[in-house]
């Protein structure tokens, strides 16, 4: 049996253009897999930004994903949440499922070391949430959490709940969610988090993690932030330029806006972790149940194009969005 001659990938053609194209598929040589794709998780921050055109021109080196094809702000190929299957490759890896940093594609080849195995105790289709799960734990190594503090996080996307769920663990950490949305409070309580709206939130954290994406949202993780507190910021703005209230109470509460970019380990362990091993610890922290609260909608690879649309719109409040690849095995049988 040989593989396909190609296979199938979602490309963004143009601003709020995506289609799937047919894509080269090459034989894996020695070192690499084939992996055929059974989901992947549509991040919603970054690849808005990605699919609107608004990745800056000063960043387009920069936030080129790992098996990016194309340039921004098009065609290109993006995503880097991918969850499959081993086909073909080493005997300790195939038939395995894995995790790896690869776009919305049926099938794919890449370097062995590219994918990174799913723990037993981790479900497939929850595995999808661990570049998700990097990003927040790359943030609290570049502002780590102190033991007993009292922590709001302001805005409960994907990001937002999984800080405030790896926060909650921590010894005597008091955690509060904030967000304009109150049906977020069911997901909150969930992770066993308090939860208040953004209109009656109040409070004076010792850490303030910011990460709804809004310039409204930042200046109310200043206002909440107690004296000599950190805000960390977790969201990315593309070209949206913000606007800071810093005449306020920012000098003199002598407040630290810490950034985090998950591009690079975070500082705390830059000197002993690399990506890999980071990767690792987020497929393995991922084995609550509870974590299953953030994949909030369904839909066939074949509806991408129209998933994305709907899903980048303002309106749409989904967290993690997960695709479904149930269709690609009848493809890949009729070509090979």
């Amino acid at each position: 049996m040989t593989t396909a001659l190609y296979a199938h990938a979602f490309w963004v053609q143009a601003p709020g253009n995506g289609q799937i194209l047919r894509t080269p598929l090459v034989e894996p040589r020695e070192g690499e897999v084939l992996v055929q794709t059974l989901f992947s998780g549509i991040s919603r921050g970054t690849e808005s930004l990605v699919y609107k055109g608004n990745v800056p021109a000063s960043q387009h080196q920069i936030m080129r994903a790992p098996f990016q094809e194309g340039n921004f702000p098009g065609p290109v190929k993006y995503g880097y949440s991918n969850v499959g299957l081993v086909l073909k490759g080493p005997a300790s890896l195939l038939n395995r499922a894995v995790f790896c940093l690869f776009p919305h594609q049926d099938f794919y080849v890449v370097p062995e070391e590219s994918v990174v195995p799913i723990p037993a105790n981790v479900p497939k289709g929850r595995a999808i949430l661990a570049a998700n799960m990097e990003t927040a734990i790359n943030g609290l190594w570049d502002s780590p959490v102190a033991i007993g503090s009292d922590v709001i996080v302001v805005g409960a996307g994907v990001i937002g709940c999984l800080a405030a769920y790896l926060v909650n663990q921590i010894p005597g950490t008091r955690v509060l969610m904030v967000d304009i949305d109150p049906c977020k409070k069911n997901v909150t309580s969930a992770l066993g988090v308090k939860f208040s709206e953004a209109k009656n939130a109040s409070g004076s954290g010792d850490m303030v993690i910011h990460a709804s994406g809004s310039q409204e949202g930042l200046h109310l993780a200043l206002e909440l932030a107690g004296k000599e507190a950190t805000i960390l910021e977790l969201s990315w703005f593309g070209k949206q330029t913000v606007k800071l209230p810093l005449g306020e109470g920012f000098h003199s509460k002598r407040l630290r806006l810490q950034s985090s970019q998950v591009g690079q380990v975070g500082i705390t362990q830059r000197s002993r972790w690399d990506y890999r091993r980071r990767l690792s610890l987020a497929l393995d922290l991922l084995a609550d149940d509870i974590l299953d609260q953030l994949i909030s909608g369904h839909s066939e690879f074949e509806q991408l194009p129209e998933t994305m649309r709907r899903i980048t719109l303002p309106t749409n409040q989904e967290l993690c969005h997960c695709v479904t690849y149930s269709g690609v095995v009848a493809q890949y049988d009729d070509h090979v």
